[in-house]
C-alpha cells in the first residue's frame, strides 16, 4: 500500500469510528424554554393542535416543519386552510392570535 492510500484508510476509518461512537452516546439537549409569553403560548397551542401529526417540528404522519424555509404569513395560511391531508383549523379553533403565536413559536424553536 502506497502512503497515499494508507494515509486515506486511517482517516476514513478515524471518520468512521468516530462517527460510531457519537451513535452510541446519548444525546444531550438542552430544555426549550420560550423567551415570551406569546412563544410559550404557541407552544401550548402547538402541542394540543400540532404535536401528534409534526412531534418537535420533525416528520410523523405530517412533514417536518423545522427545515421549511417558508415565511410566517404562508405558514398561517397552510394552518389556516390546510393542504392535502392536513386539516384546516377553523378561526373556533384556533384564534388568530393563537395563529401568530404557534408561528413565533415555531420560529423559536427552529433557530433554537
Amino acid at each position: 500500500m502506497n502512503r497515499k492510500t494508507l494515509l486515506i484508510t486511517f482517516v476514513l476509518a478515524g471518520f468512521l469510528t468516530a462517527c460510531a461512537m457519537r451513535r452510541s452516546e446519548p444525546a444531550k439537549q438542552k430544555m426549550f424554554e420560550p423567551a415570551t409569553s406569546q412563544i410559550a403560548n404557541g407552544e401550548k397551542i402547538f402541542m394540543a393542535k400540532c404535536q401528534k401529526c409534526h412531534p418537535g417540528g420533525e416528520a410523523g404522519l405530517g412533514i417536518g416543519l423545522n427545515p421549511v424555509p417558508a415565511p410566517k404569513f404562508l405558514k398561517r395560511f397552510q394552518i389556516r386552510h390546510g393542504l392535502g391531508v392536513m386539516p384546516a383549523f377553523k378561526k373556533e379553533e384556533i384564534t388568530r392570535q393563537e395563529l401568530h403565536d404557534i408561528t413565533s413559536y415555531m420560529s423559536a424553536w427552529k433557530h433554537y
